[in-house]
C-alpha cells in the first residue's frame, strides 16, 4: 500500500480548503445546519445533565420524616433508630425530639407568641430520614410505615417524581434526537460535497484513467468534510457556552427555580468540547465518505 508523502498531506488539505470555498453557500449552509444539530443535541445532553444534578440533590436535601408513636417515651423512640436503619434503601436516621422540634418550629417564625402556650407533647418525636436512592421513595415508606412505633410518614413523592418523569424524558429525547439530528447532518453535508463532486466528475474520470488510486481521490474530499465538521463544532461550542450561560444566569436569577441544581459550564466544558468536536468531525467525514463512493466507480 502507498503512503502518503507530506506533499500529498498538503495537497489535500489544500483542496478541502478549496472546495469548501468553492461552493460557499453550500458550505455555509451545511456549517449552519451542522451547527444547529449539535446545539439541539447539546442543549437537550445538558438538561438531562442538570436534571441528574438536580436529582442527586434532591436525595441529599429531600428526606423522609417518620413520626414516632406519641404513646413512646423519648428512650423507647429513640431506640427505633437501628429499625430505621435496617430499612433497605436508607442511609441515616435522625433522631428529633418533641421539644428540639418545637425549638425549630420557633426558630422559623418571627411571632414567638405564637408557640408561647405550646406543650412540647403537641408535637411528636420523629426521624429525618435520608435515602439513598429518591426513586425507590414509595417503596421505602411503605417499608418504614411497617416498622412498629412509627405512626406516620410523609414524604414528597409528588416532587421526587416529576424530576424522575423529567429526567427520563430529557434522557430519552435526547437519544432520540442525537440518532436523527445525526442522520440529518450526514446527509446534508453528504449532499453538500456530491455537489462537489458532480461538478469535477469528468476530472475524476480523467484522474482514474491515468491511475489514480480511489484513495488519492477520495482524501480531498475527506478533508473537506473532517474541515466543515470541525468548523461546525467549534461554533457549536462557543453558541452553546453563551447559550448555557444565558439560560443559567435567568434560572439563577429567579427564586421560582431555587430546587433546581445548576451545574457550572467550566465544569462540563471540556467533555462538551471533545463530544462536539468528535460529533463534528463524524459527521464531516461520514458525509464525505457517502457522497463520493458512488463518483468512484467510474
Amino acid at each position: 500500500m502507498r503512503k502518503h508523502s507530506k506533499h500529498d498531506f498538503q495537497y489535500f488539505i489544500s483542496e478541502g480548503f478549496s472546495s469548501m470555498f468553492t461552493h460557499g453557500f453550500m458550505s455555509f449552509a451545511a456549517i449552519g445546519i451542522t451547527v444547529a444539530c449539535l446545539l439541539i443535541m447539546g442543549t437537550f445532553s445538558l438538561v438531562a445533565v442538570n436534571a441528574n444534578a438536580t436529582l442527586e440533590k434532591l436525595e441529599e436535601e429531600n428526606d423522609v420524616l417518620a413520626f414516632v408513636d406519641e404513646r413512646l417515651t423519648e428512650a423507647e423512640a429513640r431506640a427505633l433508630r437501628e429499625e430505621i436503619l435496617a430499612v433497605p434503601n436508607v442511609t441515616g436516621a435522625e433522631f428529633i425530639s418533641r421539644t428540639e422540634a418545637l425549638a425549630d418550629y420557633e426558630s422559623q417564625y418571627e411571632d414567638e407568641e405564637l408557640f408561647q402556650d405550646l406543650p412540647d407533647s403537641t408535637l411528636r418525636h420523629r426521624f429525618v430520614v435520608s435515602l439513598a436512592d429518591i426513586s425507590k421513595m414509595s417503596e421505602t415508606k411503605e417499608l418504614l410505615a411497617d416498622v412498629p412505633g412509627i405512626a406516620k410518614v410523609n414524604a414528597y413523592e409528588e416532587l421526587s417524581n416529576g424530576f424522575i418523569t423529567i429526567r427520563n424524558i430529557a434522557t430519552i429525547v435526547c437519544v432520540a434526537l442525537i440518532a436523527m439530528l445525526f442522520l440529518v447532518s450526514v446527509f446534508i453535508i453528504a449532499n453538500t460535497i456530491k455537489l462537489t463532486t458532480f461538478d469535477r466528475r469528468n476530472e475524476i474520470a480523467i484522474m482514474k484513467m491515468v491511475g489514480a488510486t480511489n484513495g488519492f481521490i477520495r482524501w480531498p474530499f475527506v478533508y473537506e468534510g473532517f474541515l466543515m465538521g470541525l468548523l461546525s463544532a467549534v461554533i457549536a461550542f462557543f453558541l452553546q457556552w453563551g447559550l448555557y450561560g444565558l439560560i443559567t444566569s435567568g434560572i439563577s436569577s429567579s427564586d421560582a427555580f431555587d430546587i433546581i441544581e445548576i451545574v457550572s459550564f467550566s465544569q462540563m466544558w471540556l467533555p462538551v468540547a471533545l463530544i462536539f468536536v468528535a460529533a463534528g468531525m463524524l459527521i464531516g467525514i461520514g458525509g464525505s465518505v457517502s457522497a463520493i463512493r458512488q463518483f468512484l466507480k467510474v
